[in-house]
This record gives structure tokens, sequence and C-alpha cells, in this order.
């Protein structure tokens, strides 16, 4: 009779229970950092699922998580609001004409999931929406006057400590007690109010206004073109402001790796440029020092976008991808991959709204 060891019923037992655990590491960790649309659908897979996606804390965890592009909020000819999703298969919302909102509404930012629109009535009054959701919040009216077109800045950055969303508005406005000059207008979720900063930039001619469409944030720092071509930043801790030097007005702002940068179109070459130091005009004389490092040149793949050299506007820029417009159409340019792709969907104005498929709760 073989009287060899039997079988060990605790290693059994512990790869039972490392098979389930890693089921349930996959539910509990993989799931966060997928866009909401593929969520909805998992929520029929069984009961446990549905009940974990429905959950606030999973709803946290997923916007702190999926954080990428996922689609584009633009504005049809109509002027009705659209969203058209890099992978359709991948990002969708219920209602993308906003029709939950309480009345027809201007886009004017968005930020990792969340639009900040205006209404198109008298009063002009701002609302924070999630899409996905179709939660939505108006806001108090500001005590100035913002404009017919304002220079909006939403900044919504998930915390990992703050279930509750956070998030400020920035408007630089045109001031009304000293000429040429720009003030800015900020309002803060914390507080639910506006309160105008006491910076107050001078010198801002009308070429010097900001471009109520070009505004993007970057850590703490709010950076506008302005119509003569040079940047408006605006810092939210110091709130100081200041003026960069920039030659080249047909350029369009965008974050890449942490840093501010600029896209610009010459023929059927896009050259993508980084802020690499704001104190290039205090240097000494002589200093090899330079505000904007050259990062790399861009050249679409010909095959996807034909022949439209020379026809390029760019629509956004961020570390993973590049988005232009040429004749009514959109493409995609990959970072990493250097593949260049067509966006399904027409692009008809050349103002386009970064969107991330986030289950971020208001």
């Amino acid at each position: 009779m073989d009287r060899g060891k039997r079988p060990d019923r605790s290693l059994t037992a512990l790869n039972s229970k490392m098979y389930m655990d890693l089921k349930d590491i996959i539910r509990e960790h993989s799931l966060s950092f997928l866009p909401a649309k593929s969520l909805f659908k998992f929520n029929a897979v069984c009961r446990d699922w549905k009940l974990q996606i429905s959950s606030p804390f999973f709803a946290h965890n997923q916007s702190l998580f999926c954080r990428s592009t996922s689609g584009f909020f633009i504005h049809s000819l109509d002027g009705s609001p659209s969203l058209i999703p890099i992978d359709p298969s991948f990002c969708g919302v219920p209602d993308p004409l906003l029709k939950f909102l309480p009345e027809p509404v201007d886009i004017r930012s968005s930020s990792n999931g969340l639009l900040c629109c205006q209404g198109r009535a008298e009063d002009k009054a701002y609302y924070i929406c999630n899409p996905v959701t179709q939660q939505w919040k108006k806001l108090p009216k500001s005590n100035v006057n913002h404009g017919p077109d304002p220079a909006i800045v939403l900044i919504f950055e998930p915390s990992l400590l703050n279930f509750v969303a956070e998030y400020k508005i920035i408007c630089a406005f045109r001031s009304t007690d000293f000429g040429d000059a720009v003030e800015f207008d900020i309002y803060s979720s914390k507080g639910n109010s506006w309160e105008v900063a006491g910076e107050i930039h001078f010198g801002a001619r009308a070429t010097r206004m900001p471009n109520p469409k070009s505004g993007v944030h970057v850590n703490g720092v709010v950076y506008w073109m302005t119509i003569s071509g040079s940047i408006l930043a605006f810092d939210l801790t110091k709130e100081r402001s200041q003026l960069l030097q920039n030659h080249d007005s047909r350029g369009i702002l965008g974050e890449f790796s942490g840093k501010l940068c600029k896209m610009n179109v010459f023929g059927n070459s896009i050259s993508l440029s980084i802020l690499d130091n704001v104190h290039s005009n205090t240097m000494q004389m002589g200093s090899q020092t330079k505000m904007w490092a050259g990062k790399q040149q861009v050249v679409l793949d010909s095959n996807i976008v034909g022949n439209v050299a020379g026809d390029y506007s760019v629509l956004h820029v961020d570390s993973n991808m590049l988005v232009v417009r040429s004749q009514g159409k959109a493409f995609w340019y990959d970072f990493k991959s250097r593949a260049t792709k067509c966006i399904p969907g027409e692009f008809h104005n050349s103002r386009c709204f970064p969107y991330v498929n986030s289950l971020v709760s208001l």
C-alpha cells in the first residue's frame, strides 16, 4: 500500500482561493480603466458586476484611471452639440445633443469628463454637466460681464481623496474699469461662488485680448492665445499674469508631458514645440536659452489623409494624440505608434472639445 504523502488539502484550497481572488482582482481593478460605454455593456454580465459598476466608489475610481481622450464634442452646422467618438465602440453618451439640460446651450470648455456649457437665454447661465450620467448643475450668476463669447477654461483634476468633484472655471474678460486691461473671474465649486482676482493685466490692446476658444490649463496655469499671436498666462496659485512672446498666431495650445505645447502648421509639415523657459526674456544678453524647445515634426500618412498639403488646421493636441482637420474631415495622429487614422464624422468647425468618457459624479 502506498503510504506516500497525501495531497495537501490546504494547498488545494489555497490554489482555489487564488483563482477566486484573481477573478475578483480583474473585476475590481481592471474595469475602472474602461470608458463608460463599455461599462454599461458589462452591466448585463452578472449581478455582481452590475453592483460593482453602479457603486459611487467605482465611479470615483473610474474617473481617476480613465483619463484618455475618447472623443470630441463639437457644434453641428445647425448649432446643436454633438459627440464624435474616436472609436464609436468604446465611447458614447445617452444624449449627445445635451437635451437633458433645461435650455439649449453652447459648449464653452471641457475637462476630464465634465462640460461647461452656457445657455442661450437672456441671462446666459452657465451649466456644469456630465453627459454620461446626465447630472448637471446651474452655476450662480457672476457679478461681472464676461462678454458675448467668454474666454472660459474649465479645470477638473480628479483626486484620490475627493469623492465629490471639485472644479474651477476661469474667465479672462475685458476690464470695464481700466480701459485696455484684462481681469480674471474665478468660480470655485467649493464655495459655489465667483470672485474676481486681484490681478489686472494692463496693456491688453485689442490685438492682445485673449482668444475665447484657445484656453488650456497646464499645471496650475491657464494660457490663452491672443489675436496678435502672443500668449496670455495666468497663474492660479499666485494670481499673477504674464504675456509670453509667440510669433505665430496660427498655432493651437495644448498639454504635452505636463508642459504647455503649441502646434504650428507650415505647408505639409506640423511642428510641436514645448514651453521650456518662461523667463527667457530676462536672461543675459547673448544667452542661448530659448523660450520654446522644438520637440518633433509630424508628418501625416498621405495614404490616409490624401493630397491636402497645406490645408491642415490643428484641432487638438495632448501627450497621446494630435487631431487635425482638412476639408471637413478629421485625422488622428498617435504620437507613440506614429499611425494616422481617420475619425468618422464631419468636422465643419475649427473648435472641438476633448471628451473623456467618465462616470464622474457631480
